[in-house]
């Protein structure tokens, strides 16, 4: 099972503050994600809208991005990946984005919300 995580979408589920520092709360993110998956031997990616400045490096998570930042294309790219995967079915979308959802979908990948990976996070 491959998890793509739209990651201002989940990271904007929780008004915990996160608008005052965005790059802090991308590192806080991805730090979570990397627990999760170490410890659930799940593989991870986390799309963002533009590359993070400065970077974030994971060695377990991989960290990406649209080609551009624009309206919707962290979603354009969520989409990209699920097309070019030989197993759509296999892949998990987090989002909360209407459109984002029926698009993720229509390719053949499974949807959840945000408040349900949080919860798995929360637990770690």
């Amino acid at each position: 099972m491959r998890w793509i995580v739209d990651g201002m979408n989940v990271i904007g589920a929780r008004p915990d503050g996160w608008w005052r520092d965005r790059h802090a709360a991308m590192v806080t993110l991805v730090h979570t994600l990397e627990t999760w998956a170490s410890a659930e031997g799940v593989d991870v990616t986390v799309v963002f809208e533009q590359p993070p400045c400065p970077p974030i490096e994971s060695t377990v998570v991989t960290v990406a991005h649209a080609p551009a930042a624009a309206p919707n294309s962290a979603d354009d790219e969520i989409v990209a990946v699920i097309r070019a995967d030989e197993h759509p079915d296999d892949l998990v979308v987090v989002t909360s984005d209407r459109a984002l959802i029926e698009r993720a979908r229509s390719a053949g990948a499974t949807v959840v919300s945000p408040g349900r990976l949080r919860a798995q996070l929360d637990v770690r």
